[in-house]
């Protein structure tokens, strides 16, 4: 109820300001929102590249990427704690043509702009395993006022960036979306994956930042944040287990929630790095040998690397009454899946792998992800060059 409230408030306060700064010319500019970033950051290259149009970010406190602020490029802090950013950025959302968002902002719900300006969805997540927006099973749970509030903000947007089908299929039923709204361009970030020269410039900088992984092998594990974790300092997997087990040919690299990290104490320095507040996760991705994920959208990218991935998933049946699944979640991830260390082990040390799983799993999920999806996404905002076209779906 009080959650509600301040919602409500903030939306209000929010309608008014927009609007009062809608009066103002529009301006050729675009206007980016950041709570992930590596989707803008790849984008925003490329339309400098093509156009000369002025780039805001509006950076959210989530946002691990720190976007140079230069006389093209305008940075503002998108949270009520700087007030005068804050103000600026609203007002720089109601004069811009394009606006880009790469997360689900609920003040979408109370900005009507111009029949002109295009608002852009560009997905943090290059796929999905769990269900999430309006197929997520806890929004249940929320008010009615509250399930209105998302199908406005879903409803606002007039493209949805896809790379694949499949992903076209869940965002259709997830935002409640008409398949002329799917632009299929590919994910921007994945363009990286097929740059042979900024991998190898991503590896040596994390072997210089890492000395020890030019003589051992590296695994990454990166879970999904979980609510009941906020007040817990241990991580499900067993960590002196896989010390024990593999300190002489692996290091083992965590990629953690922030609410989780910063109480997460290491007790096996040399063996463990933790590199949440790394900024790249591709560059990550490029040095690790084998991952460790489980609900995540990493693997999805991680897949175009071709190398193994093991899925911990300690609780599996809890986390898909709660979240629900697409389907059936041993069908969907490309590797072994395993609800306790041992097992997590043994796995590892058989290399109990189906890398075919993995390669037929990058292409389903990577349809239109080939390299220059950064180039597509622009041409086909700026340029009006047609994307990837199928058939119309219901």
């Amino acid at each position: 109820m009080v959650r509600e409230f301040a919602i409500i408030v903030y939306l209000s306060i929010f309608r008014t300001l927009f609007n009062m700064f809608k009066l103002f010319p529009q301006k050729k500019k675009t206007t980016f929102v950041a709570s992930f970033g590596d989707n803008i950051l790849y984008t925003i290259k490329e339309l400098e590249k093509q156009t000369d149009d002025q780039v805001v970010i509006l950076k959210s406190s989530q946002c691990r990427l720190s976007f140079e602020d230069s006389l093209s490029r305008r940075v503002l802090d998108f949270e009520t704690g700087n007030i005068i950013d804050w103000i600026r950025s609203i007002y720089h959302l109601a004069t811009s043509e394009k606006i880009i968002a790469d997360n689900y902002y609920g003040f979408l719900a109370v900005t009507e702009f111009d029949t002109n300006v295009q608002c852009i969805q560009l997905w943090h997540a290059a796929g999905a395993v769990k269900q999430f927006a309006l197929k997520d099973p806890s929004i249940q749970n929320r008010s009615s006022r509250a399930y209105e509030r998302f199908q406005k903000v879903y409803h606002r947007f007039d493209s949805v960036v896809v790379g694949s089908e499949r992903m076209a299929s869940i965002f259709r039923q997830s935002f409640n979306i008409s398949n002329d709204r799917i632009l299929r361009t590919g994910i921007p970030r994945s363009d990286f994956f097929f740059d042979g020269i900024a991998k190898k410039e991503a590896e040596k900088s994390l072997h210089e930042d890492f000395p020890i992984i030019n003589k051992k092998k590296v695994i990454l594990y990166a879970p999904t944040y979980r609510d009941n974790e906020l007040n817990n300092t241990d991580l499900e997997l067993d960590i002196e287990k896989m010390y024990r087990e593999f300190k002489n040919e692996y290091v083992l690299f965590l990629r953690l929630h922030p609410a989780v990290d910063g109480k997460y104490q290491n007790k096996f320095p040399g063996f463990v790095f933790n590199v949440t507040s790394y900024p790249s996760m591709n560059h990550l991705l490029v040095v690790s040998d084998i991952l460790i994920s489980d609900y995540s959208s990493i693997p999805f990218e991680f897949s175009l690397l071709n190398k193994p991935m093991v899925f911990f998933v300690y609780d599996l049946d809890e986390y898909a009454k709660t979240r629900g699944f697409w389907e059936n979640y041993e069908d969907l991830v490309p590797g072994p899946v395993v609800e306790n260390t041992e097992d997590l082990i043994d796995v590892v040390k058989s290399e109990n792998f189906n890398m075919e799983q993995v390669k037929v799993f990058a292409d389903q999920w990577n349809q239109y992800s080939k390299g220059s999806s950064s180039k597509h996404l622009i041409n086909a905002l700026y340029t009006e060059e047609e994307p990837y076209k199928v058939a119309d779906k219901v």
